[in-house]
């Protein structure tokens, strides 16, 4: 970490910004109100560096990016596939252009003003284009609670989560970036008594605070990537809020799994965060017990010390309350694991793939991931400001946020957000 508090960029970064030069997480902005096609960028600070107008300049001049479109293109797949020695040359290129100490950008006026542009300038769109969605399921505490609530205290967990990560195949075409209202959806839900099942707009929406790795080099057909080259074929992390109708979930569920009432939104925040980045912020995850099988078991089985919040601003006050705080360390099955499980049966995943740990809950009560768990599925009500939530209401706003503390520096997600709309008529 000394090393890393070392490097300083002439931009100015505000005190506890979350996109310091130790960080220069990636995504795709839109210029506002220009015509001009998206472009790749990195967050500094309260700027925008947009990476065609660097390529143009000639500053990626490696073996791996020299003359690349890749950051001519509208999304990220193209520099995810290119896999990690693209990546790391990216990183420290750009580290370099953008240090104190270094005069290419720093005293060419006329240059720094392609490149630079302010955040107040430009919106962030969606940074891939997502061929494939798997929500995970890996935080052993939301495991164990959701079992509690559905299925009472017997078996919370089934035995076969203790061997391996379970997940089931989402809906990429409703991944969608921070920002991006959420309309109610509407399904039906248990019946009582011996009516017909209820349909209508859910009445039990919720939000789920997960991490959802982006995919960079993919597999072929067939042939697994295996636990220990993992880590190479994923580019870095980024919030996600996999929003829930727990009404709408909990009738269809039984037998195949997650339905309508999960794949109307699910949003992630706009940069993603590398694993280069993250490096600093790696700890034990947790033992597994039992041992894990062979095809599991990974010589560096790590997470990433991650303080995480999720925030509600209702729609008749001013800020927004805090109602979660958890880590991403607490995550049982590691995004390595997950990966080499997702492809073990010859699955293919290909650049700008993601998925998703599952909801992030941590032992705690206010570190639990979800008001599913925080309310005990609506049988308590939480504090939101002055008032209270058994589930998100018409006008919430839920805000998730994620930043690791360095000496001297932070690494963070920024946010990831969106506003609840009335169900249509």
């Amino acid at each position: 970490m000394a090393e890393a508090k070392q490097l300083r960029s002439f931009v100015e970064v505000p005190a506890g910004s979350h996109f310091p030069i130790q960080n220069l997480p990636f995504g795709v902005i839109r210029r506002r109100g220009s015509q001009a096609p998206l472009r790749p960028a990195v967050a500094i600070g309260d700027f925008a560096l947009d990476l065609a107008a660097v390529a143009d300049a000639g500053l990626f001049d490696g073996p791996a990016l020299s003359g690349s479109p890749c950051f001519h293109q509208e999304t990220l797949n193209m520099f995810l596939g290119m896999g990690r020695p693209a990546w790391k040359e990216a990183r420290a290129t750009l580290q370099k252009i953008l240090s104190a100490d270094e005069p290419v950008l720093r005293d060419n006026e006329a240059l720094r003003k392609k490149c630079l542009v302010p955040m107040s300038e430009v919106e962030n769109v969606l940074p891939i284009t997502v061929g494939g969605y798997t929500d995970f399921f890996c935080s052993v505490h939301h495991a164990r609670n959701c079992g509690f609530i559905f299925r009472g205290p017997q078996t919370p967990v089934n035995p076969n989560w203790f061997h391996l990560p379970i997940g089931y195949n989402g809906r990429a075409s409703s991944v969608v970036v921070s920002g991006t209202d959420v309309i109610r959806p509407r399904g039906q839900g248990h019946p009582t008594g011996n009516s017909t099942p209820y349909f209508g707009p859910s009445q039990k929406l919720d939000f789920e605070l997960e991490m959802a790795a982006i995919v960079g080099p993919g597999n072929e057909l067939g042939k697994p990537i295996d636990i220990n080259d993992a880590e190479e074929h994923i580019f870095g992390l980024a919030l996600m809020n996999d929003w829930s109708a727990r009404d709408i979930q909990a009738w269809e569920t039984i037998p195949l799994g997650p339905f309508l009432g999960k794949s109307f939104s699910t949003a992630i925040s706009p940069w993603i965060v590398t694993l280069d980045a993250l490096k600093p912020f790696t700890c034990e995850a947790p033992k597994q017990e039992p041992e894990p099988l062979p095809y599991l078991a990974e010589k560096n089985h790590i997470n990433y010390d991650i303080p995480l919040e999720v925030w509600i601003k209702p729609k008749d006050q001013s800020d927004a309350s805090i109602v979660a705080k958890t880590n991403f360390k607490h995550l049982y099955w590691t995004v390595t694991q997950q990966l080499a499980h997702h492809t073990i049966n010859g699955c293919n995943m290909r650049p700008g793939d993601i998925f998703a740990t599952g909801t992030l809950s941590g032992p705690e009560p206010e570190s639990l991931g979800c008001l599913l768990e925080l309310t005990w599925n609506g049988q308590k009500e939480i504090p939101v400001g002055n008032t209270t939530r058994k589930f998100l209401q018409d006008g919430d706003e839920v805000i998730l946020t994620g930043c690791c503390k360095g000496e001297g520096y932070n690494i963070g997600f920024g946010t990831c957000t969106g506003k609840v709309l009335p169900a249509l008529p």
